[in-house]
């Protein structure tokens, strides 16, 4: 049986489809098997959230600007330390199981302080920080989706950056909820999870 897989959005006609059972449930051990090419032959990226695979587009120009400067800050504040910041496309197991995961996601960039959830192919549980840029084709899966599935597996700061309005919203976790502050412009954030690491949005934008 043909099935479709999720579009970004609900209203998008999404033209990757595959032949799977009927009610297929797809885990890491299925996504890692999938070898699709775009017209260009490049890989064609997916996410699993709960079983259910979402098509990912390439980033934009701006987008890519954006996620370069934070890396250099992060990368540059993390040299010597113990965590580490990764660069999306980097595959992270939420639920901690391995090729029998169901939620796997690939943030735009992470900070793992647990060398511990580190192998050789992915991260395997929740990161201690996720951003993830807004781009047309993500922002309701950022926006809610993921938000929820990071909350709930533990991630201790979550950064939301949305080029368009040049805003930061940091949700920072407490007693299992999302505190959320919004930073614009010239303004420095304080990372939280990471003692004494500040990022200047002046260079971000």
């Amino acid at each position: 049986m043909e099935i479709t897989i999720n579009g970004s959005d609900d209203n998008e006609v999404n033209e990757a489809i595959r032949k799977y059972d009927e009610d297929k449930w797809f885990t890491y051990a299925d996504y890692e098997s999938w070898d699709d090419l775009d017209s260009n032959g490049n890989p064609i990226r997916y996410e699993l959230i709960d079983g259910i695979a979402y098509l990912m587009s390439a980033p934009s120009t701006e987008h890519q600007s954006i996620s370069s400067e934070l890396h250099r800050q992060l990368a540059n504040f993390l040299k010597g330390k113990s965590c580490r910041v990764f660069a999306a496309p980097y595959d992270v197991c939420l639920n901690s199981l391995g090729d029998e995961d169901d939620t796997v996601v690939q943030p735009d960039l992470l900070v793992v302080c647990d060398e511990s959830k580190i192998d050789k192919k992915r991260c395997n549980g929740a990161p201690d920080m996720v951003i993830e840029i807004l781009s047309p084709s993500t922002s309701k899966r950022d926006l809610f989706i993921k938000l929820e599935r990071y909350r709930n597996a533990g991630v201790r700061e979550y950064w939301i950056v949305d080029p368009d309005t040049q805003a930061v919203n940091v949700h920072i976790l407490e007693n299992g909820r999302y505190a959320i502050n919004q930073y614009e412009g010239n303004e420095t954030i304080a990372v939280t999870v990471l003692d004494g690491c500040v990022i200047t949005l002046s260079d971000v934008f």
